[in-house]
């Protein structure tokens, strides 16, 4: 494995972290020895969508890796879940330094051919998911960890966001939420640097998640830009280990440009440049 910072101690949320980019994170985390706690509604018994995988699988495999992984299932549109969650943080932990928030239903029941359809030919359900579950569960979250992340003037918050030099994305709802997210990231940055908190906003490439794969079995398509969902965990790892990531708070960056940075790769070693929309 490609070596990453020792985050030893060290206590993280990653939201939305059953199966893509947040259990790409959460392993990487895992790799680093911090205690994770992996949130989402995929139980044993229960998967959203039929998709492979569960918190408890991504926890286990977290612990496996050498950190202490944390199933709590979690619907980050539940206010009183998301309550609960970080109440069971404090009490377990007493601390929080890190907050991921990857939870997203954007792409739930989602009918991709009409991805390019203009705005008005698309139904408000898709709206609704993107922004119920998205951006409120990001805002939902972060609010509920300050206050675990205030006593020790420290911490870091992490919006994965989709992002490329603020070209437009190609869909306007999805374009305004993911602009909302990186924007969020910017407003909660100043109001927290103060406290010693950190906040950004971090966008991946096109990665290889159990749902794009799951579209590339049905009709095929070129693999040769894709990245792993570890790439953006490293991305993530090198962050928390960063004494100077206030430098960065308040900004939308790449992993492709940390990894330039921080010197990683991904899990093939290949140094996958920053994503372009062609």
């Amino acid at each position: 494995m490609n070596p990453v910072p020792d985050l030893k101690g060290e206590v993280a949320v990653v939201t939305g972290s059953t199966r893509g980019a947040g259990k790409g994170i959460a392993l990487v985390l895992g790799q680093a020895r911090a205690t994770v706690y992996v949130t989402g509604r995929s139980t044993g018994g229960c998967s959203t969508e039929g998709l492979p995988g569960s918190i408890g699988e991504t926890a286990e495999m977290v612990s496996a890796r050498g950190g202490q992984g944390i199933a709590v299932r979690c619907d980050h549109t539940s206010e009183q879940d998301v309550k609960d969650l970080f109440c069971r943080v404090s009490q377990e932990q007493g601390r929080l330094d890190l907050l991921v928030n990857n939870a997203w239903g954007g792409y739930e029941h989602y009918d991709y051919q009409l991805f390019t359809a203009p705005f008005w030919e698309l139904p408000m359900s898709y709206w609704e998911g993107m922004f119920q579950s998205g951006v409120r569960s990001h805002l939902l979250a972060s609010r509920l960890a300050v206050p675990l992340m205030l006593p020790r003037n420290q911490g870091l918050i992490i919006n994965t966001t989709a992002w490329d030099r603020d070209l437009y994305l190609g869909n306007l709802f999805y374009d305004v939420a993911k602009a909302a997210v990186s924007r969020m990231a910017f407003g909660m940055a100043r109001e927290l640097r103060p406290h010693g908190i950190s906040c950004l906003a971090l966008a991946p490439g096109f990665m290889r998640t159990e749902r794009v794969m799951a579209v590339h079995a049905i009709s095929p398509f070129p693999l040769d830009h894709t990245e792993s969902p570890e790439y953006i965990g490293r991305a993530v790892a090198f962050l928390a280990a960063d004494p100077q990531v206030m430098l960065k708070s308040g900004r939308v960056l790449t992993v492709g440009d940390l990894a330039q940075e921080y010197g990683f790769t991904d899990i093939d070693g290949r140094q996958i440049p920053p994503f372009k929309i062609e």
